[in-house]
């Protein structure tokens, strides 16, 4: 995930339940409501170095307009760049999302969502839903509340136009540290009900799971839905935060003592070993084995940089992030309907065949 509008440098996998009640209904949709449940699968550029983030286009509106989204596992509201007229914006108006009337009023239950446990403030219920959101790298978002159409074709060759509501940014403040990003806003993965995969399992089109697949050479896929996940070999664990704050501090501390220039990952293996994350769940343990070229970066100039989070520097106490290198070459899977998290060996190179 890239700093510019999430936790440093990596698309952060944040292993801790988050339960949080509903207040939605279900929104419209093209296809029937005994339609089959189906999977959507979008593919994603980018890569862990030197780029630092993955992205993938979507459309949305009528006519279809592509934005491209940095995927965000640690936020909920899906954002993009707002013509209305834009502060901060990076990107030209004419590559920025246009509203056109179609702002959500702010008592509609969607807003309410939003703001859940919270309530919008509004004197006025038919003003529009307002929203700001903030991340670790001090970056932030600010705007309101639309709603429009996805288009999105499913694996089983069908497709579908959801309106699907989202944040029309006009407001951004970008940190300082890092140059202005190539893309247009931010697709939230997380479990709130204001996020793109709860609009549609709201909307009785998929199952309430997402998953990611990032190949090592760059690039990979996203999906929604479970007809992807194999019925044998995945690992599988609740959504709970192991203990493996000490990894961290023993790696960090090495890093700084002993090594500090290597010409290429070969080096590096000599030096530290394949690391193991335990989760223990009902007296069965699962492993999650990590190799060192699966957790440390080198960098042009010959640095190595741990592609961990110390959790307690960004206010996570003592839960830390595992960083997108240690994910490569792995299909993902957050099952929000069993509570579990899932993963696998795959071929991320390819797209799943239709």
């Amino acid at each position: 995930m890239n700093s510019r509008f999430s936790l440093l440098l990596f698309l952060f996998l944040v292993i801790v339940s988050q339960s949080k009640s509903s207040v939605f209904k279900t929104f419209p949709s093209n296809l029937s409501p005994k339609s089959p449940l189906s999977s959507v699968v979008l593919p994603l550029s980018g890569n862990v170095f030197p780029l630092g983030y993955y992205s993938v286009l979507l459309q949305i509106g009528t006519p279809p307009k592509a934005f491209e989204f940095d995927i965000d596992t640690g936020s909920d509201l899906t954002w993009v760049q707002c013509d209305a007229p834009c502060t901060g914006c990076t990107l030209p108006p004419i590559r920025q999302y246009k509203p056109k009337g179609n702002t959500v009023p702010c008592l509609d239950p969607i807003c309410l969502a939003l703001h859940f446990p919270n309530k919008p403030q509004c004197p006025n219920p038919k003003e529009q839903c307002d929203y700001e959101v903030n991340y670790a790298d001090q970056g932030s978002s600010m705007g309101a509340l639309v709603i429009d159409q996805f288009p999105l074709k499913l694996l089983n060759g069908s497709a579908m136009q959801p309106r699907l509501a989202f944040g029309c940014g006009y407001d951004q403040i970008l940190p300082k540290a890092h140059p202005p990003p190539a893309t247009a806003g931010v697709l939230g993965l997380g479990r709130g009900k204001i996020g793109v995969l709860p609009q549609l399992v709201a909307a009785g089109l998929t199952r309430n799971v997402v998953g990611h697949c990032l190949s090592s050479k760059g690039g990979g896929y996203l999906f929604f839905g479970d007809t992807l996940i194999p019925t044998l070999g995945v690992a599988w664990t609740p959504l709970l935060s192991p203990e493996y704050t000490f990894f961290f501090h023993i790696c960090r501390d090495r890093l700084q003592r002993d090594y500090t220039f290597f010409k290429s990952v070969l080096e590096f293996k000599n030096f530290f070993k394949t690391i193991t994350i335990n989760f223990t769940n009902a007296r069965r343990i699962t492993q999650l084995q990590i190799p060192p070229e699966s957790y440390l970066i080198i960098s042009k100039t010959g640095n190595a940089c741990l592609g961990l989070l110390n959790g307690s520097e960004v206010g996570l106490q003592n839960s830390n992030v595992i960083g997108d290198i240690s994910m490569q070459g792995l299909m993902v899977i957050y099952d929000n309907e069993k509570q579990q998290l899932g993963w696998v060996s795959s071929n991320c190179n390819k797209l799943p065949k239709t």
